[in-house]
């Protein structure tokens, strides 16, 4: 059987690059080793820019983001430090989206199946050839082994990716042992729930505030979340040096969650089994890997998510980082599959994600020297909380948790300030009533917004109105900046591939868009 792509796994990324695949005309299938979806929660929800691209898509409110766009949280952390993101107003870039990873998952599988994508659970890639034009894959499924041929091969299999072991490609990195860190679901008495803040006032110790990790002096981290109607969460971490496993106790107990909080805050904590339907969380994590793939693609091979990264996971970072590789991903690969795909586009990929996924083993990496046990940390933390009282400190640190401070292919120098940039959100007004900008790209096609006097620029992108979108607007009034876009052209992922500020474009600016055009997606059609 021959396909055009392959996916390997079924977890987030795998499922969101098969919904931006199949959005694009691409029929992916999706090869799962389980036979189910996991019970296994592994995360409690999304930040960063990935929140606001899932906004993009339609797919916030099937999430439980409420029919309102999303708004920036007003504080988060670093490093166990907290973040005051409120002075940042308007320039908050910090957004959160508190939802299991399990729902995840059901959204996007659901998604992909309404666009007509196949998954085949309890089908497991045991093997791969490639050659010029195509991909042996070997599977394992529930009726015995079989070979499928894919023009291309994704590896969306986790940090043991299969597929990258496979393809040959190296995982450099580093593996450290002296860590422990467990978390469970748990009930805790009414009256240790602060009505105020919904932190935890433990007797003996004092209040802790809710949703951030806690350092101590003791030498760990303890962190209480609430998320209702879920059972609150509690987590710590350990630094237990020359310690490789904890193989006498397979599954983490309830007794040895209280014991753990004990060493960390040197008081008990009344905690008794969670309340309500499951699955609960009851999980040990010994040690962690930070290691990115020495490369993304080997020839038709390419890879997403934790196939390619792996870091701490301090911060929330990984479905931010994840899930916008498959958005990055997705689109290029069909227009390769399609034809119509400049030259390196696809190998753009490696070139914009790679460097995204250094930025968080980076800043993870510091957050993890930020929680460490030791009088010269805390000297170092509270070095940082002077400097996190300088708002401009904030903000950098804001967007680069938050990953908006990506920008792929700035051009010249005399390039529109948001060229390579995500684009801004706006309210525009397109004739049938005002819409949101998130209302207009959830068919992930290249989009062209034409705000200037007239709809001047719709004539000049003709020549791409099969693969691009072009849509007149004009801007809900504001007291905008000069330099405010009057024209913006968005690839599918959302990242501005030229932009002009004039409401009156010039030939000159009108050849930069067609230029922008056959840069970003090929060549004009004939117009024989």
């Amino acid at each position: 059987m021959s396909i055009d792509v392959a996916i390997a796994g079924a977890g987030p990324n795998g499922l969101m690059l098969a919904c931006e695949l199949a959005l694009a005309g691409v029929r992916p299938i999706v090869l799962e080793r389980l036979p189910e979806r996991t019970t296994e929660n592994r995360a409690n929800g999304l930040v960063g820019q990935v929140v606001r691209m899932l906004d993009r898509r339609g797919l916030y409110g099937r999430l439980g983001g409420g029919g309102e766009p999303p708004r920036p949280t007003p504080g988060y952390m670093f490093g166990a430090l907290p973040l005051n993101l409120g002075p940042l107003g308007a320039d908050n870039p910090v957004h959160l989206l508190p939802v299991p990873q399990l729902r995840i998952e059901q959204v996007l599988e659901e998604r992909a199946v309404e666009l007509g994508v196949e998954i085949r659970r309890g089908h497991e890639l045991t093997g791969l050839h490639q050659n010029e034009d195509t991909v042996a894959v070997d599977v394992s499924g529930p009726g015995g082994a079989y070979r499928l041929r894919a023009r291309y091969l994704v590896g969306a299999d986790g940090g043991h990716s299969v597929t990258r072991k496979l393809s040959g490609i190296g995982f450099p990195g580093v593996t450290r042992d002296e860590t422990i860190s467990r978390a469970a679901n748990v009930s805790v008495p009414s009256e240790l729930v602060d009505p105020a803040t919904g932190g935890l006032n433990v007797p003996g110790y004092g209040l802790i505030p809710p949703n951030m990790h806690h350092r101590t002096e003791r030498g760990g981290l303890f962190a209480f979340a609430s998320f209702p109607p879920r059972p609150p969460l509690v987590m710590t971490l350990e630094w237990e040096p020359g310690r490789t496993g904890d193989g006498s106790t397979p599954k983490l107990t309830l007794d040895e969650m209280r014991e753990s909080i004990r060493r960390v805050l040197g008081v008990d904590v009344p905690l008794g089994p969670p309340e309500g339907p499951g699955p609960h969380l009851l999980r040990r994590v010994v040690g962690g890997n930070t290691r990115l793939a020495d490369r993304f693609r080997d020839r038709r091979v390419l890879l997403v998510g934790d196939a390619a990264h792996v870091h701490s996971a301090l911060g929330g970072p990984g479905l931010n980082l994840g899930l916008q590789d498959a958005i990055n991903l997705g689109w290029k690969l069909a227009a390769e599959l399609h034809g119509w795909a400049p030259a390196g586009l696809l190998d753009s990929y490696e070139t914009e994600r790679r460097p995204a996924a250094e930025r968080v083993v980076m800043h993870t990496q510091a957050q993890s020297a930020l929680i460490a046990p030791g009088s010269e940390v805390t000297a170092l933390r509270e070095l940082f909380t002077e400097l996190l009282r300088d708002r401009r400190n904030v903000r950098h640190i804001a967007e680069m948790m938050s990953g908006a401070d990506i920008r792929y292919a700035p051009g010249s120098a005399d390039a529109h300030p948001l060229v390579g940039r995500w684009a801004p959100d706006l309210l525009l007004e397109t004739g049938k009533g005002m819409v949101r900008l998130a209302e207009l790209t959830r068919t992930a096609r290249p989009l062209l917004l034409d705000m200037t006097t007239g709809g001047s620029l719709t004539e000049a992108a003709s020549g791409w109105h099969d693969r691009v979108d072009v849509i007149a607007a004009r801007p809900r009034p504001t007291t905008a900046p000069s330099d405010s876009p009057s024209a913006l052209l968005l690839r599918p992922d959302c990242h501005v591939a030229w932009a002009s500020a004039s409401p009156y474009p010039d030939e000159r600016e009108r050849d930069g868009l067609r230029t922008a055009l056959a840069e970003s997606f090929g060549p004009a059609h004939s117009m024989a």
